[in-house]
């Protein structure tokens, strides 16, 4: 799953230059291999949702269940969450790791009376364990392959986890007040090159995790054998969304040298190409997407530059509201 997911990320988005470096959070374990980062705050402040996703939100959120939880839990989703970062690493699926930090404005005794009441009601999904000084609510879920721990580490910060321990060291550094980034050095040199006011970007160090990813054959324009070996020479990704008034998507991936760049380069520039011609007859059975479409096809474009291999897409507010079925 790992896999797919990274090979997913190379074939179809795209990194320009960040407007503003991000900050390593200090609290990302140093095992982390990948960091997602997630400024909730700027997206249901940005246009485009406050346009055409905020309504259905608020709605959903009114809803008798929804509402009666979150009264217990005193938060306001759409108020009091800022951003989320998850730092992340494993082999595969079942042996993957995270560790999520969630920044904003909470009430942690609220918070962990509602777990309690849950747990009493609920006690095959939600349960309250100990480690050491710290309480933690645990959650069990049949989409999850490992429980997820969580609890709040002061009125700012809560923090999620799929061990205990891990939990509860970040809990202790946070409580340190740790400032100095635990990350190792080139997955913390990738982070700051992100741009910390983007919507969401994604971010890791994938050398070694590529080999051996078996390419599924019938990819029109890709040859699976020559794409899995320059996938092997991969040595970061990074992904970046931005919500503003349009939508823009740009990725990155880092190659060992400049030849691979190269050469993998070559490899997306022809896969681009080849899906904008299978873009019109889509557009010929869904016309209400054709203004979608017809900008994939203008603003989609790949190049080279030193190591890395670089992808870009911006779509419109306009086109995007037509595909959704709205008039204006």
């Amino acid at each position: 799953m790992f896999r797919r997911l990274l090979v997913g990320a190379v074939l179809v988005a795209g990194l320009s230059a960040p407007a503003r470096a991000a900050e390593v959070d200090p609290l990302l374990p140093a095992e982390t291999e990948s960091v997602l980062f997630v400024n909730v705050r700027q997206i249901l402040d940005s246009e485009l949702i406050k346009k055409y996703a905020l309504g259905q939100i608020k709605q959903a959120l009114a809803g008798n269940d929804a509402k009666k939880m979150l009264e217990k839990l005193g938060l306001d989703p759409l108020k009091d969450v800022d951003r989320v970062t998850a730092g992340s690493w494993g082999k595969d699926k079942e042996d993957m790791n995270a560790v999520f930090i969630v920044r904003g404005k909470f009430d942690p005794e609220k918070l962990f009376k509602a777990a309690e009441a849950e747990a009493k009601n609920n006690g095959d999904k939600v349960a309250i364990v100990s480690d050491g000084k710290y309480k933690l609510v645990k959650f069990t879920t049949d989409e999850s392959p490992k429980p997820i721990y969580a609890a709040a580490a002061d009125e700012k910060t809560l923090i999620a986890g799929t061990d205990k321990k891990l939990v509860t060291d970040t809990l202790a550094v946070a409580e340190k007040g740790a400032a100095k980034p635990r990350l190792k050095k080139d997955l913390a040199a990738l982070v700051l090159k992100q741009d910390e006011k983007a919507s969401m970007y994604a971010a890791g160090l994938v050398e070694g995790k590529t080999d051996g990813v078996q390419i599924p054959p019938g990819l029109p324009g890709v040859d699976p054998m020559k794409l899995a070996k320059q996938l092997e020479k991969m040595h970061s990704f990074a992904m970046t969304v931005r919500l503003t008034t349009d939508v823009s998507l740009e990725a990155a991936v880092g190659m060992k040298d400049a030849d691979a760049a190269d050469d993998f380069g070559a490899t997306v520039e022809n896969l681009i190409m080849t899906v904008k011609q299978f873009l019109p007859l889509l557009a010929n059975q869904q016309p209400n997407v054709k203004p979608l479409i017809d900008e994939i096809s203008k603003t989609l474009k790949s190049k080279v530059k030193d190591k890395d291999v670089l992808v870009n897409l911006k779509l419109s507010a306009e086109a995007i509201g037509k595909a959704a079925g709205s008039g204006d």
